[in-house]
């Protein structure tokens, strides 16, 4: 997901959803790497990873982004973007 800004007044709102996603990220078996992201004071995204497209396809159809798109009405100043990238290299530790 890109990054999305949020409204001043609902930051904290925003944070406290996005971490409250880790316990649903965990339950994913097919999403090998999830990240929160702050940006900026207004500013967050989320970068995660997954094993096939068949996991990226659960994911964005799952439980984390079903509550992203049920509450981006009344958190972001914009709409969140949804950006999918294929990595062409990476180092894990």
């Amino acid at each position: 997901m890109g990054p999305d800004r949020g409204k001043p007044e609902q930051a904290a709102d925003v944070e406290g959803l996005l971490t409250g996603a880790l316990a649903l990220a965990r339950e994913e078996t097919g999403t090998t790497v999830w990240f929160a992201l702050r940006l900026g004071p207004t500013t967050f995204g989320v970068f995660d990873a997954f094993g096939s497209d068949e996991d990226r396809t659960a994911h964005l159809q799952g439980r984390i982004a079903a509550a992203l798109m049920d509450n981006a009405p009344k958190l972001p100043a914009e709409a969140p973007e949804i950006l999918p990238v294929d990595i062409l290299a990476a180092k894990l530790a």
